[in-house]
């Protein structure tokens, strides 16, 4: 079921449920300038035979309002968005499951609102904590210098992004994905263009979204209330994430209280097919348990 949420004044997001509107919610939140719809269909599909699977388009992405340029918003509030189609649905604690930006959104709405959580996951993310990194051996990295972007994604960020048409830019967020997919797992290119076909379908063009990456990103430290809280966390290790690369993941397991980590074999900063069903076991093993 589709529908139109307000989150805020001249601002409404796309909203899609699935599974028995009785089950619990579970609510997917995805990574910057990333519809709704990068949750692919064959993971939402075994989340929502137990839980009421909640995606949706941030701001500035799909179907939901893209109006940045006018009026600009700070990082922050698209937490607060995640919140709002919460009380849109009616639902007063969900299981969240957030990737890449949507795992810092999701901490954030750990730390600020425990009380509308059940669980947390967290995927291809940073920690949003200035605790030290602790190796094995005992001796410590300072947060701000754990490992940084690949240098082959950092080197396609800086390339201007240009309007050439639909099936450039089509090409471009395939080559994309290429290189966040890692070195693992082959790439299966026409899969990654269905996928990406399908969204600028959804949207209804083709234009590149940068809102995201303009807006304010000040303000999201959560270290002290990340540190003590009691919202069940668990943490996905992926061996060939180029954007968090290990200990990442690690760290942020250290910087939560109580959190576990799994580990997707071969998994990089993208879901294709091969890391579907493992993933979504582990996320339904985390949230059954909670």
């Amino acid at each position: 079921m589709e529908r139109f949420v307000d989150v805020a004044p001249g601002t409404r997001l796309w909203v899609e449920e699935s599974g028995a509107p009785d089950a619990p919610a579970l609510l997917l939140v995805m990574g910057a300038q990333a519809s709704g719809l990068g949750w692919p269909d064959e993971l939402v599909e075994p989340l929502a035979a137990s839980f009421r699977v909640i995606r949706y388009d941030h701001r500035d992405t799909g179907r939901s309002t893209w109006t940045f340029d006018e009026q600009p918003y700070p990082l922050t509030a698209l937490a607060g968005d995640a919140v709002r189609v919460l009380d849109a649905l009616g639902v007063e604690r969900a299981h969240l499951v957030g990737m890449s930006l949507g795992g810092m959104l999701v901490q954030l709405i750990v730390a600020d609102r425990p009380e509308r959580v059940l669980s947390a996951t967290l995927i291809g993310t940073g920690a949003l904590s200035s605790v030290p990194y602790e190796h094995p051996d005992g001796t410590r990295t300072p947060a701000e210098e754990l490992p940084g972007v690949s240098p082959g994604l950092l080197e396609m960020w800086a390339r201007p992004v240009e309007d050439r048409g639909p099936e450039a830019e089509l090409e471009r967020r395939v080559e994309h994905w290429r290189v966040l997919g890692g070195d693992r797992i082959p790439f299966d290119a026409a899969y990654a263009r269905e996928q990406e076909s399908r969204i600028i379908a959804h949207t209804g063009h083709h234009h590149a979204g940068t809102a995201h990456a303009r807006a304010d990103a000040s303000g999201m430290d959560r270290t002290e209330a990340l540190a003590r809280t009691r919202v069940p966390t668990l943490v996905v290790s992926a061996p060939a994430e180029p954007v968090y690369p290990p200990p990442h993941a690690h760290h942020i397991a250290q910087a939560v209280h109580g959190a576990r980590l799994v580990a997707i074999a071969g998994m990089g900063h993208a879901l294709p097919r091969e890391v579907h069903a493992p993933l979504a076991a582990a996320i339904l093993d985390h949230a059954g348990r909670s």
